[in-house]
């Protein structure tokens, strides 16, 4: 197993006064100094925390990457730093050890910062593998385990959940043990080469679900009609080896496609 390359980053977390309040977590702030670049995430709830104040304080994110961007990471922090008032405060950076700068963002998101649940607005129900089984292709009622806060360039849908993730088979895309948005239902458009979240009927408990790229050939059997001729599940770690699904069993079930990795 490849050793993971891990870099050096300093995490700061930006506060918030609020008119007749105390400060709130507002976002966090990753400096990687390699590449003198800033990762920033702020909270996206002004609406309901401060509706007076709220468009804007949903600027703000924008406001402050593109200072980053102009300054670059060092000059930022002292700018930061010095400019800094009674009503946006910075905790004092600490030094913290990043594998991916984006995932360790969402990941340091949500562990400094509540904020408020909006249910496929912000945030996506999280299931267990099992459960989201059950939801989405047996129709049951099931309890969410909780809501997680999904990146804001995404548009949600009641279709989409959060699941964790286990086995080595599709890194570097999806990390073991990481946490991942899906989208039930029928995918639209082609299948060909999308990752997609597979159950196996007959599977045992550590090795029912899995992920995997999907590749499909076809064959004509009459004009205007056609059917599967081959359909295989490929893994992104060339450690692991792909495997073929025989289209005649039903043993195998679709459950959702892949959307992205929250960390």
């Amino acid at each position: 197993m490849p050793a993971i390359e891990t870099y050096t980053a300093r995490l700061a977390v930006l506060r918030l006064e609020l008119p007749g309040g105390g400060p709130v977590p507002a976002g966090v702030l990753l400096e990687d100094r390699n590449s003198n670049r800033i990762y920033l995430r702020m909270r996206r709830d002004w609406g309901l925390l401060a509706p007076s104040e709220a468009e804007v304080l949903s600027e703000l994110e924008a406001s402050l990457s593109d200072y980053a961007h102009d300054m670059g990471a060092e000059k930022f922090m002292v700018w930061l730093t010095d400019t800094v008032s009674n009503t946006l405060q910075m905790d004092e950076p600490r030094d913290v050890m990043v594998e991916d700068f984006e995932r360790a963002l969402g990941r340091l998101y949500r562990e400094h910062v509540s904020s408020t649940v909006q249910r496929f607005v912000t945030h996506l129900p999280r299931y267990s593998i099992e459960v989201a089984a059950g939801k989405f292709l047996d129709n049951r009622e099931v309890s969410e385990e909780g809501w997680e806060e999904a990146p804001a360039r995404l548009r949600l849908t009641d279709k989409m959940f959060v699941a964790r993730i286990l086995g080595r088979s599709m890194e570097p895309r999806i990390p073991d043990g990481s946490l991942c948005i899906f989208r039930s239902g029928v995918v639209a458009g082609s299948r060909q080469g999308r990752l997609v979240l597979v159950e196996y009927a007959g599977g045992g408990l550590n090795d029912r679900y899995t992920v995997k790229r999907y590749s499909s050939e076809k064959r004509v059997v009459a004009e205007g009609h056609w059917e599967h001729e081959r359909i295989r599940l490929e893994p992104l770690n060339p450690e692991f080896e792909a495997w073929d699904l025989d289209p005649e069993e039903d043993r195998f079930r679709i459950m959702a496609e892949f959307v992205d990795v929250l960390e």
